[in-house]
């Protein structure tokens, strides 16, 4: 190798090595720029990320505040006084409360009881499992259908969009927004996802019960998002209920007269006047009937003997009304006798049309213009099976009192076993429903309207041995209502007639004092 070769290596060997040096150099500078932006991220990451979590705690706190505040009070008081202390505290409170509910479980559910009951089922029950239930009901939302472009046809090169969804697919269930526990139901509040309606939780009613392990699943719409389940825990109507006693009804309000108890465990009370006194009731033979009849009658007992109600009836089995005939001023039993007894209705009608009009738009009530009620026992037995003059003239009759009766003190209370239109023609008339137990499910929806079935009123599905049991969707009443009718033996029956047929009695007055409109709930 010559001089100039050996010049040229060692110069391209510094070359090199310069070039190495300067790699190393800016490697080193590049990893220590590699480590100061990873602890930066790492430490950005990282407060982000308290950040979140102090957002997710406040939000947690805010919205639980009254379980996040049990908790700060147990953490502190362990931490300043002790377990010890803290376990004894706990125990004797425990004890307290367990006494309370032996001695008088009534007021200590009403005081305590029920908000421990939901706060346990919120957070070992709903929250755990609702969203599961939701689930396998149909009542999610999933984020994985999204349309992709697949090839279908090489040839023509046509495209066709389809959907699939991807095994990672988000799925958004309804939020659980708080629970409330009654003596017997549980109402779960809900927030709907986007793409959900309150009519989908309707159509999936059935399914939530039987995924709750309960009988019944009611849905009710409190806004347009949020929707309620309730779900029966126990069944409060399972005994029959006792009708008011004759001594205890010195004074009634006609607007709210006691017809029964509500599944709620409250009492179920009827108006005999103002808006929603016209009532249908409908159920098979057997069902209770007569109970949602004589009980309003037993609780207004001192009006009827005050002489500020008269009560009419009309009863084409001559059986029911009969045991009590001193009760009515009059009483109907074929179709002639029928007719006579509206066309008396309809003289004092018009009578008092004559005499109040433009003095007042509401007759007021009193003896001089006594309410008058009319308990049409079996209507359909007149107006579909009987001859077609007098059906169309009882018909007539009673769409006039139904139409016109309210403002000037007459109400209409109509039972039937068939509530087909054809069978009662003027069923619409009647504001006030009550479905008893029926023999069809479609007989639901003709009694109470359409998708009644579906908010939860299961008429055909009652216990023959549950007289007086039914459901109740009316003017001022958003979702069907489960009652009980209080039951009246046939000796009360007895000690009504004597009781309304021998001298006066107190009756609140109607002009000074009027009461919530509807069923009370």
């Amino acid at each position: 190798m010559n001089i100039n070769g050996i010049g040229l290596l060692l110069v391209g060997s510094g070359v090199l090595g310069v070039v190495v040096w300067l790699l190393h150099k800016l490697g080193r500078a590049l990893a220590t720029i590699a480590e100061v932006l990873a602890a930066a991220a790492v430490v950005f990451i990282a407060l982000w990320s308290a950040v979140k979590l102090v957002v997710w705690l406040g939000k947690q706190v805010f919205a639980h505040w009254r379980t996040s505040l049990g908790v700060i009070a147990v953490v502190v008081w362990w931490q300043w006084l002790g377990w010890l202390s803290l376990a004894v505290t706990v125990g004797s409170v425990a004890v307290v409360l367990v006494v309370w509910r032996l001695l008088d479980v009534v007021s200590f559910d009403r005081c305590c009881g029920r908000f421990l009951r939901a706060w346990w089922l919120r957070w070992f029950t709903y929250a755990r499992k609702l969203p599961g239930w939701l689930h396998a009901c149909g009542l999610s939302i999933s984020d994985g259908t999204v349309p992709v472009e697949v090839t279908v046809n090489l040839v023509g090169r046509r495209r066709k969009a389809v959907s699939r969804t991807s095994g990672g697919a988000a799925v958004q269930v309804p939020k659980v927004l708080g629970v409330k526990s009654g003596p017997s139901w549980d109402e779960v509040r809900v927030r709907l996802v986007p793409g959900q309606k309150p009519e989908d939780f309707d159509d999936a009613a059935r399914a939530l019960a039987v995924a709750r392990k309960v009988t019944r699943c009611q849905v009710r719409e409190l806004e347009p998002n949020v929707v309620s389940l309730d779900f029966q825990r126990r069944d409060l109507l399972e005994a029959p209920v006792d009708c008011t006693e004759l001594a205890a009804v010195d004074g009634v309000d006609l607007r709210r007269v006691f017809a029964g108890r509500t599944e709620y465990g409250k009492d179920w009370r009827l108006p005999l006047t103002g808006p929603g006194a016209h009532m249908l009731v409908a159920g098979a033979t057997g069902a209770g009937k007569n109970s949602v009849m004589w009980s309003p009658l037993v609780s207004a007992a001192s009006a009827i003997r005050a002489g500020t109600v008269r009560v009419s009836g009309i009863d084409p089995k001559g059986m029911e009304l009969a045991y009590g005939r001193g009760i009515f001023a009059r009483y109907g039993v074929a179709g002639k006798e029928a007719i006579e007894v509206l066309d008396d209705l309809l003289d004092g009608l018009e009578s008092r049309k004559r005499e109040f009009a433009g003095i007042t738009r509401e007759v007021p009530i009193s003896t001089e213009n006594p309410l008058e009620v009319l308990e049409f026992d079996e209507i359909g037995a007149l107006t579909k099976y009987t001859d077609r003059k007098t059906r169309e003239a009882i018909v007539e009759r009673v769409a006039i009192l139904t139409t016109q009766g309210r403002a000037l003190g007459y109400t209409v209370r109509g039972y039937v076993q068939e509530p087909t239109k054809d069978t009662v023609p003027v069923r619409e008339l009647f504001p006030r429903r009550v479905c008893l137990r029926v023999t069809s499910k479609t007989h639901v929806g003709m009694v109470l309207g359409d998708g009644a079935y579906e908010r939860g009123a299961w008429a055909n599905r009652i216990d023959e041995s549950a007289a007086g049991v039914g459901y109740v969707w009316g003017e001022g009443i958003r979702e069907p209502l489960r009652v009980r009718a209080g039951w009246v033996p046939d000796e009360t029956v007895k000690a009504l007639e004597t009781y309304v047929t021998n001298g006066g009695a107190h009756v609140v007055d109607l002009v000074t004092r009027r009461g919530p409109e509807g069923v009370a709930a």
